[in-house]
């Protein structure tokens, strides 16, 4: 009896320690495709506005247009639930969170709509520290909905990296567009301001509704939730498009494109992919982890973004974008040490909760 006690005691932080293992890969792969889609999709965008490109709405559909390439991995899930639990019901989004998922995609395009309409005026080290702004709202709106905890590390992020975003923005006229009048110029910060405050609540609503699911949230139902939030993000911004007249001008704005109409469908192209990949990373990092650290994330990947905007745009990269770059990463670096030592604390009090006490 005491050795099956012990071995029962064995498993338990075994399992616990292969789920911690799963989720940590899960939280890296989502990391890869949050960078590789905002450091590339941010760049092919402002691109696309710097050689000619003119529709807003065109490039907030492309955002999340390719979405049908969720249906390949929901497949192979639903293959493998089916074949291990026999499990055939393939919908597993219950009427609330379809609802709930058709409000966020809606918010979402518009969302979308704002953040490329800031693109389209602003240089990329404005628009992307103005959109990182999105961090603050991320935090109030995550405690708000889904009381997330304000440690002392996440506060200190949090605030290194708003600083950050603030040392740029004294110098953001440095890299203001020649000929933008003043009006237009901060049209472009206010609408990306008020893009990263909806980002913000998005983030925190995703969150909400894996809290208030009713269900057990698997990776299984985030896949098809995620299919939803981009399908009705897509089909707004497709009904825009319609409103807009925006098909009947790709043609002849890929004709009058400055790098061509080849480069104009091949930059369409990559931005989709680029921006599609982002979006799942996001979506699925909230998941894995929590909306505050995606807000973290993007925070990060404001002052990187600066650096490419350097190497492949027009944009100058001075000291202050170099101290701004400094401390988002001793913010990045603090919130994962707090989030380490929670894991940690957490993980070594499960483990004694199913170790049994010592036979006397």
């Amino acid at each position: 009896m005491e050795m099956e006690i012990e071995q029962e005691g064995n498993y338990k932080p075994n399992k616990l320690k292969n789920f911690m293992s799963i989720k940590t890969l899960l939280v890296l792969i989502n990391l890869i495709f949050i960078s590789v889609g905002q450091l590339s999709g941010v760049l092919l965008v402002r691109i696309y506005y710097l050689h000619g490109g003119k529709r807003k709405w065109l490039q907030a559909f492309l955002l999340t247009a390719g979405f049908p390439i969720l249906i390949l991995p929901i497949s192979i899930s639903y293959a493998k639930r089916k074949k291990n639990t026999n499990n055939s019901n393939k919908v597993l989004v219950t009427p609330k969170l379809a609802t709930a998922s058709a409000i966020l995609g809606i918010l979402l395009g518009v969302c979308s709509y704002l953040y490329t309409f800031g693109m389209s005026i602003l240089p990329v080290s404005v628009s992307s520290l103005l959109s990182s702004t999105s961090l603050a709202f991320t935090a109030i709106f995550a405690y708000l909905l889904v009381k997330h905890k304000l440690t002392e590390y996440s506060v200190n992020a949090v605030v290194l990296m708003m600083l950050g975003s603030i040392i740029l923005g004294l110098h953001k006229h440095d890299d203001r567009p020649i000929g933008e009048s003043d009006r237009k110029y901060m049209l472009g910060i206010v609408m990306t301001l008020v893009g990263a405050a909806i980002h913000g609540f998005i983030n925190a609503g995703v969150e909400y509704t894996h809290v208030k699911a009713g269900v057990i949230v698997t990776s299984d139902l985030v896949m098809q939730m995620q299919f939803l939030i981009f399908m009705f993000s897509t089909l707004f911004c497709f009904i825009a498009m319609i409103i807009n007249k925006d098909f009947q001008a790709i043609t002849r704005e890929a004709e009058e494109f400055g790098l061509g109409k080849n480069k104009y469908y091949m930059i369409l192209a990559l931005s989709t992919i680029a921006l599609q990949i982002m979006m799942i990373g996001n979506l699925g990092l909230i998941f894995c982890s929590s909306a505050l650290l995606l807000g973290i994330v993007n925070a990060l990947l404001v002052p990187i973004q600066q650096i490419f905007a350097v190497m492949f745009l027009p944009e100058g990269f001075n000291s202050e974008k170099w101290m701004a770059l400094a401390m988002c990463l001793w913010g990045f670096a603090s919130y994962f040490y707090g989030e380490y030592k929670d894991s940690l604390t957490k993980k070594v009090g499960k483990i004694k909760h199913a170790t049994p006490p010592n036979q006397v």
